[in-house]
């Protein structure tokens, strides 16, 4: 899941008289429709994807009527800040970073990030292990894994999409020793690696369920283990401005009871193929 760069706006940006107590009748919301299977526009120029029917679902049990408004990544955060539509829901990993200027409900969904590369290279060839760190948690074992994954990347171009938790993990912890490539999409990263531009990328292994279940996916398999927690943040929740708070409790309100029912499970194996919803 997904992060991105912090503006911290003026009070004077937002909204001109924007009621400070509303009955959230009806509530905007903003995803980015590029970032399937999570939200993306489909043939037929709408905007589908799993966040768009939890959208419907979450909305139904609030009683209130929702409109989508398709937004580039770039940019979301102040947007939101502007007042421009009232929630964020895009796929939007829950960080320390991003709460310090915008609200988060619970989290609805979580899914680790793994990286991606030619079936033939040597970092796929080399087998690593396809556990799941914690990186809130790292131990001595895992660790000498995160090393084992820095020797076999030492060199390589890895892309990854810009302003993401995923690029900050790149950064981070494999920067000194790879080129990284940064992407506006998901789409024009998963292009670049099909195309040979990169040796390999990182991205939620949700979102790279086009790529290997299309006609290229035979070319490419996962390489060595997922990562979670700490930089990679708390899963996926809803983005509200902070002074709304309950506009917080009413979605926190409406997750809690679409996991309880599993509504939430039966999406994201819908979409994603597995049960990513978030159980905390």
């Amino acid at each position: 899941m997904r992060s991105t760069a912090l503006v911290t706006l003026a009070a004077g940006l937002f909204v001109a008289g924007q009621v400070t107590a509303q009955d959230w009748s009806t509530i905007r919301v903003a995803t980015e429709g590029a970032y399937a299977p999570w939200n993306f526009t489909n043939a037929a120029g709408e905007l589908d994807g799993f966040e768009v029917e939890l959208v419907s679902e979450l909305c139904a049990r609030m009683d209130a009527d929702c409109e989508l408004i398709p937004q580039a990544w770039d940019g979301i955060i102040p947007a939101l800040q502007a007042g421009r539509y009232d929630a964020i829901m895009a796929g939007m990993s829950i960080t320390d970073e991003r709460k310090e200027v915008i609200s988060f409900t619970r989290a609805y969904a979580t899914t680790p990030a793994i990286f991606v590369a030619a079936k033939e290279s040597d970092l796929v060839e080399a087998g690593l292990p396809e556990v799941r760190i914690d990186m809130a948690e790292v131990t001595p074992e895992e660790q000498a894994l995160i090393d084992q994954l820095k020797e076999l990347t030492d060199g390589l171009a890895v892309g990854v999409q810009t302003a993401t938790i995923h690029e900050n993990f790149l950064r981070e912890y494999l920067g000194d020793t790879i080129t990284v490539r940064t992407y506006d999409t998901q789409e024009n990263l998963d292009l670049d690696l099909q195309a040979g531009r990169i040796d390999a990328a990182l991205a939620d292994q949700s979102a790279w369920q086009p790529l290997m279940e299309g006609e290229a996916g035979d070319d490419f398999a996962r390489a060595g283990p997922g990562f979670s927690g700490g930089i990679f943040g708390e899963g996926v929740g809803v983005g509200i401005r902070q002074e709304d708070e309950a506009l917080v409790e009413k979605f926190n309100a409406a997750i809690q009871s679409a996991l309880e029912d599993g509504t939430v499970s039966e999406l994201t194996v819908k979409w994603f193929g597995f049960d990513s919803a978030a159980t905390h």
